[in-house]
């Protein structure tokens, strides 16, 4: 069972590692740290399209990952 967990485990690390590195950055230098705040005033919507797949697949992988772990902590002894 720890095996197959193990392997998985690989899986979705390398899938959320692929997917943190496909996101854009969110800063833009200083003009972005002025307009930034801008931006969250008047309420710019973050993500959009691709950015919004890729950051619930971030989330989504990110859960996965932590309950993997919880349960090789358990069967692996």
């Amino acid at each position: 069972m720890s095996t197959v967990l193990t392997i998985i485990l690989v899986i979705v690390s390398v899938l959320l590692v692929a997917v943190i590195i496909l996101q854009p950055g969110k800063s833009n230098g200083l003009s972005g740290a002025i307009s930034g705040g801008a931006e969250q005033l008047f309420g710019k919507q973050k993500a959009r399209g691709l950015e919004l797949i890729l950051h619930r697949t971030t989330i989504v992988l990110s859960i996965i990952f932590f309950a993997l772990l919880i349960a090789l902590g358990f069967f692996v002894k």
